[in-house]
């Protein structure tokens, strides 16, 4: 009888529900559209607590989704990994199928909830979980291209807030997204080089030119400069009702050269130490960005 229940505790259930979803990445994540939303929301598209809610859950739902389904598929070579092996799919304490089941219906109540907002925050909401599922983790182990079609789905949180308080998807929308999506290559090329050696075990192509070389380090430079550029890109007025004023537009601009000096260190030094220093300082830097956008529209 003890031992029954110790396998059912739910302590361990909602430890492996955390592992399964991977819930530090779904917050951080969510917490994107959670700017995008605060951002979006105007006289004509007041803010609903209701809404904000929906957007919460339902987006933990599909971020929560998207990784059950990536550890049901990799299950085999997450096995290969030391900071993989002990998930809970492929160390045996939680069934293929128990996983597929929690992603599918993550994945429903996600797309419902997401719909019940509008149906173009559901719409993104499903090709984002698509393209992470059935694009870019069958890539991971064929191209280093896969990091580029990754960077869509890890683009579109930011944008699906400001979605979801306007149901409309233009030039605002998409200034968002472009800065989320150049941010994702130093970041994720920065965990791909100070975890080359483990990535290697499962054959995960993550670097641009598959090594830790000079290419790569100056790839990173590259769309780090690009990062900076739309990021500060609203203080111009091309970016329709997406505003910034000239002294947050600076703030930025000050983090992206923050951000610039350690894809530099990273160049010089090319050790896994310098490479993981950028990934916390890009992890900060978007945080940041988006408290100063946040800020910035409500002190105008």
């Amino acid at each position: 009888m003890e031992t029954i229940s110790a396998s059912f505790s739910p302590v361990k259930i909602f430890n492996d529900f955390k592992q399964i979803t991977k819930a530090g990445l779904a917050i951080s994540v969510l917490f994107s559209s959670i700017a995008g939303y605060l951002l979006g929301f105007d006289s004509k598209h007041p803010f609903s607590w209701v809404t904000l809610l929906m957007l919460a859950v339902g987006g933990y739902c599909m971020v929560g989704a998207s990784n059950a389904y990536n550890q049901v598929i990799e299950k085999d070579l997450d096995k290969l990994m030391d900071r993989t092996k002990n998930r809970p799919v492929p160390s045996g304490r939680m069934s293929p199928n128990v996983a597929l089941f929690v992603a599918s219906l993550l994945t429903i109540i996600g797309l419902i909830l997401l719909y019940l907002i509008n149906p173009k925050t559901a719409m993104f909401g499903a090709i984002s979980i698509f393209l992470y599922t059935s694009v870019y983790t069958p890539l991971k182990t064929m191209t280093p291209l896969s990091v580029f079609v990754g960077a869509f789905p890890g683009a579109i949180p930011f944008m699906l807030g400001w979605v979801a308080a306007t149901d409309h998807f233009g030039i605002e929308a998409g200034t968002l997204f472009m800065i989320q999506f150049f941010w994702q290559f130093p970041h994720f090329w920065a965990i791909g080089w100070f975890l080359f050696e483990d990535y290697e075990k499962a054959g995960f192509f993550m670097l641009p030119t598959g090594k830790k070389d000079t290419k790569t380090a100056v790839q990173i430079i590259l769309y780090t400069l690009w990062l900076i550029v739309a990021s500060v890109l609203p203080v111009f007025g091309f970016t329709g009702q997406l505003h910034l004023h000239f002294i947050s537009a600076i703030l930025v601009f000050i983090l992206g050269l923050w951000m610039l000096v350690y894809a530099i260190k990273l160049y010089k030094e090319r050790t896994p130490k310098a490479a993981r220093t950028l990934m916390l300082v890009s992890v900060s830097y978007i945080t940041l960005l988006q408290i100063i956008y946040i800020t910035d529209k409500f002190l105008r």
